[in-house]
């Protein structure tokens, strides 16, 4: 409880706003995708925006443990699959994965394209440019 969260940082010696880091907009993207088509390989996630989702990428959101490893994938190479945590559903403030939006809304309300997702549009800052501000 939000009432709480004070004494609670005191406790374990964490301050406001510390411990819950500020994802990049490429990181939100991937870990929006993860979320909706769990268990997904990073080859399906860097086929499905169009440029390679890199393995720092990744690092990232299993280092703030809102992703883990799922199944391996039945393709050649048994690739890892990767899925949301209780971490994940508890920073969001969900309690399930059915509380997510609804896709086609968030389509319908203008919140997401996906055929600008698919044309890779929205993911222009996605690893493999990450050489800085041209």
């Amino acid at each position: 409880k939000n009432a709480f969260a004070d004494v609670i940082r005191a406790a374990f010696g964490t301050a406001a706003g510390e411990g819950a880091k500020d994802l990049s907009q490429s990181e939100a993207l991937v870990l929006m995708c993860i979320a909706y088509f769990q268990p997904i390989t990073r080859g399906e996630l860097s086929s499905f925006f169009g440029k390679e989702v890199s393995r720092d990428l990744i690092g990232v959101l299993r280092a703030e443990q809102l992703i883990a490893s799922g199944p391996r994938s039945p393709q050649p190479g048994a690739p890892y699959t990767y899925v949301t945590t209780k971490t994940f559903l508890s920073q969001f403030g969900l309690d399930t994965l059915r509380q997510l939006p609804d896709f086609e809304a968030l389509e319908d309300a203008g919140l997401l394209s996906k055929e600008k997702l698919l044309a890779g549009d929205i993911m222009s800052e996605l690893v493999g440019d990450q050489d800085g501000p041209d």
